[in-house]
């Protein structure tokens, strides 16, 4: 099957468009767009694969392509056929989620606003999007009642003097228009200056309050200031709430992406340098590559919201933004901007974008699966044949021939596993040999396990060596003489004493500051490896200088921990004259502690 796909990919002309992939029942399950038809439908059909790709390709039986005259082209049919197959593997936005709006229809004599999915050609006025109905009922109510318009169901003005007026009224959040005697004139200005709000205009709406309120206290009628009085407050309480409104048009929006064990896309939407809003939606990680990803979600996102700011931020480079920039500016009717900034407080935002997709992807998993991802992209990046359940890192410690050891740690499916943590002392490997220390310590584990040791029978599936290429090939060595074949990578350290990088015996390095869940992870491996090893070398220093001064007689515990205060080491005690020991700790533990070092002759002063 993969044979004849790949004949028929070959018969592709090198022009744009788009690619159609079907299953055996027929049905459409991945869509995409290419410069060059023949190149990218090609690729599917030879090599290997990451697994979700993988996974669509094993049931791909045929598929369609439909040449573009341009790449443009290529991009609006690409959106086209995904709003109508609904693809499996294609990366999609759930269109039932919705961004409604708030309609006012203007023609009315008492206009009332109510909720639309979306906008329509009928002669009224939209403001939004929003983001839900709820949200957008609650944006409704509280606009009204700070201007005391009414909520209720009765219609204007058939209903006007029909019935006494709703509890609204007799709590002072309802002027009472169903009354007959409230004049309609206060209705319209009320609906004017609610569209002021909805418009993100309440700073005209607050000075035109204030203008009309001063002007009816200069002209003595104060009943009628009181009342531009309490609605000033009550629309300068509403910009206090955080926006609680948000605003229909914004000035920029940042977007933001995160790949996890989940992955996310995120909106900050800004107005006048302020943050207005957020919406962000949960997603499977996604067949297309980070710059596809975005792509095609920003094209989807602003294709269902129905409103466009002048300038959407991305967190990347996308290869086609020449195409979606124009797309989005023909669709909003207004320029629509593109860009990715690299600094600057403009980049300040699409990383905030970033993060907040970043969190909002970690609250919606476990540790575990967290964990298992970051397995994931070690093994791919390392390219392992299996996951890396068992990871197992060694590390030297010495101060110059000094209790030489080797420290052995052991994470399995990405934990630390302490019960299985190793100590070797050097015994074998003369003087201050990193390399001849590293050997033995790996000889001596795997010998162990060959040799039937249960402590020792656990076999990993990475091995990682603290150090670079030599410390690595060296690790090599030792197994090859043993037989035994596994993955080994030395963990290079940039000047921050931060794991950069892993490389090969053969000197191959593969970065991996690129993916954050990776260098987190081999970071802490590094960092538990090297404090074991810093710790069990400490201990044994410590033992030997506690077990050489508990020797002299007459110094015990406290004598000792003054010494050591005093000198730091048994060699400065060693060199110190008996007049220094003296200031240190009392004559007759000093004359001690001198002779012990050097015999019973003539102490120097």
């Amino acid at each position: 099957m993969i044979e004849k796909l790949r004949e028929k990919a070959n018969k592709l002309p090198l022009l744009p468009g788009v690619y159609i992939m079907k299953d055996a029942r027929g049905e459409v399950i991945y869509v995409g767009k290419a410069k060059k038809l023949k190149n990218r439908v090609t690729s599917y059909f030879r090599g290997e694969h990451l697994p979700k790709v993988q996974a669509m390709v094993d049931k791909v039986a045929d598929f369609d392509v439909i040449v573009a005259t341009s790449e443009f082209e290529a991009l609006m049919l690409e959106n086209s056929l995904i709003k109508r197959h609904m693809p499996h593997y294609n990366i999609l936005l759930r269109d039932d989620k919705g961004y409604p709006f708030v309609r006012l229809d203007v023609k009315s004599s008492y206009p009332h606003f109510t909720i639309a999915s979306k906008t329509a050609r009928d002669g009224a006025k939209y403001f939004g999007p929003f983001g839900g109905r709820g949200a957008t009922r609650g944006i409704i109510d509280t606009v009204c009642k700070a201007l005391r318009l009414p909520t209720c169901q009765r219609k204007f003005p058939r209903d006007i003097g029909k019935e006494r007026p709703c509890l609204n009224y007799h709590m002072g959040v309802c002027a009472g228009y169903c009354l007959p005697d409230t004049p309609p004139e206060g209705y319209a200005a009320a609906i004017e200056q609610a569209q002021l709000i909805l418009s993100g205009k309440s700073a005209e709406l607050t000075k035109q309050l204030t203008e009309q309120m001063n002007q009816a206290s200069e002209e003595l009628k104060f009943e009628l200031a009181a009342q531009y009085r309490d609605r000033l407050r009550a629309v300068e309480n509403l910009s206090n709430r955080q926006r609680v409104i948000a605003t229909a048009f914004a000035d920029t929006d940042a977007v933001g992406f995160f790949r996890g064990a989940k992955t996310c896309f995120a909106v900050l939407h800004y107005t006048a340098g302020s943050l207005a809003g957020k919406d962000f939606e949960l997603l499977d990680e996604p067949l297309e590559t980070d710059p596809e990803a975005v792509s095609r979600l920003v094209a989807q996102y602003y294709g269902v919201r129905g409103s466009w700011p002048k300038t959407i931020l991305l967190p990347l480079d996308i290869e086609d933004r020449p195409e979606l920039e124009r797309l989005l500016t023909e669709t909003a009717g207004h320029k629509v901007s593109l860009e990715t900034p690299q600094r600057g407080d403009r980049a300040a935002l699409t990383q905030t974008a970033c993060v907040n997709a970043r969190e909002e992807a970690i609250r919606a998993t476990t540790v575990a699966q967290r964990r298992n991802k970051t397995l994931e992209w070690l093994q791919k990046t390392l390219g392992l044949d299996s996951l890396p359940e068992r990871i197992e890192a060694f590390d030297i410690s010495n101060t110059g021939s000094f209790g030489i050891v080797a420290a052995m740690t052991v994470f399995v499916q990405g934990r630390p596993l302490k019960r299985d943590y190793r100590k070797f002392r050097i015994r074998e490997t003369n003087g201050q040999d990193d390399y001849g220390s590293m050997r033995e310590a790996v000889r001596r584990r795997f010998a162990r396990a060959i040799d039937g040791d249960e402590k020792f029978a656990e076999v990993p599936n990475l091995l990682l060596i603290d150090g670079g290429q030599q410390h690595a090939a060296a690790a090599e060595e030792v197994l090859g003489e043993l037989g035994l074949v596994l993955p080994v990578y030395g963990m290079v350290k940039d000047d921050h004493h931060r794991t950069r990088a892993l490389i090969t015996s053969d000197g191959y390095e593969v970065g991996i500051i690129g993916n954050q869940a990776v260098f987190s992870f081999i970071g802490t491996i590094q960092e538990e490896t090297h404090r074991f090893a810093i710790e069990y070398h400490r201990s044994l220093r410590s033992g030997t200088i506690n077990s050489t001064l508990d020797n002299i007689p007459g110094v015990g515990e406290k004598r000792r921990n003054e010494l050591l205060r005093r000198f730091k080491t048994i060699k400065a005690i060693k060199a110190a004259p008996l007049s220094e020991l003296e200031t240190a700790v009392p004559k007759n533990t000093a004359r001690a502690v001198y002779e012990y070092f050097h015999g019973n002759g003539e102490a120097q002063k």
